[in-house]
């Protein structure tokens, strides 16, 4: 039996492209993920930051573990969704078991999980609807139940509620705390301060690439220890 994928460890990570530094000297570790939240304006570097925890970019300097191996070890046991998710062109439902096919999941498995993780997004109803059809908040949940029908250990979504109004970024954020109590750790990124409230268990704040805060969230939000963070909480805009 494979151990646990946690912790995650970020040991002094460096991403830079041509002269631009991205991601500068980055460390934490994160024991027990259970909703962890990536928080921090606009062009802070926290998607960079999620795709190089996801093996999906390389450091160019430091290193990055999870459970005590590197990235793209076992990336199966992990899931990521992007801000911008790309579907196929087959109904939600094939969308799923597509997923599923290429992890050499029995067909007959299949048709039961992609069931179940219709269910859990909601979209039972339109299982045999053309996925490009939907509005993007479904586009967003079928995208999320997609990389959760594998039933990944960790979960990574990137800004899984951006442009999407109060009503479809409720129902995300119903799908993510489900997702951790069927045993699924959370990790996200956000610039929504009130998301970050509604969710976060602990909070990494990023600014201009460097971490600048990592603390339970009931501190973070209550006694920010950088003056960064005290001006993104009060709504003021960060040079």
């Amino acid at each position: 039996m494979p151990g646990t994928l946690m912790p995650l460890e970020v040991r002094g990570v460096c991403f830079a492209v041509g002269d631009k530094r991205i991601v500068q000297d980055v460390s934490f570790v994160i024991p027990d993920a259970a909703r962890t939240v990536v928080l921090g304006p606009n062009g802070a570097g926290k998607s960079v930051l999620l795709k190089l925890c996801h093996g999906l970019l390389q450091p160019t300097a430091g290193q990055i573990s999870w459970g005590g191996q590197a990235p793209d070890q076992d990336r199966r046991r992990r899931g990521m969704v992007f801000q911008r998710p790309v579907l196929l062109r087959r109904s939600v439902a094939a969308n799923l078991r597509h997923a599923l096919r290429v992890h050499g999941v029995p067909r007959r498995r299949r048709v039961a999980l992609a069931h179940e993780a219709l269910q859990a997004a909601g979209l039972e109803h339109k299982a045999e609807q053309s996925a490009r059809t939907l509005s993007g908040g479904e586009q967003q949940r079928l995208a999320m139940a997609r990389a959760w029908v594998l039933r990944p250990e960790v979960l990574l979504l990137d800004e899984p509620s951006a442009n999407l109004d109060p009503r479809a970024t409720r129902i995300i954020e119903q799908l993510i705390r489900g997702f951790e109590a069927a045993g699924t750790h959370v990790i996200m990124t956000t610039h929504d301060i009130g998301q970050a409230k509604r969710l976060a268990t602990d909070v990494l704040f990023i600014h201009r690439g460097r971490l600048l805060e990592h603390s339970p969230a009931d501190r973070f939000f209550s006694s920010p220890t950088s003056p960064a963070a005290a001006q993104f909480i009060d709504g003021d805009l960060l040079e």
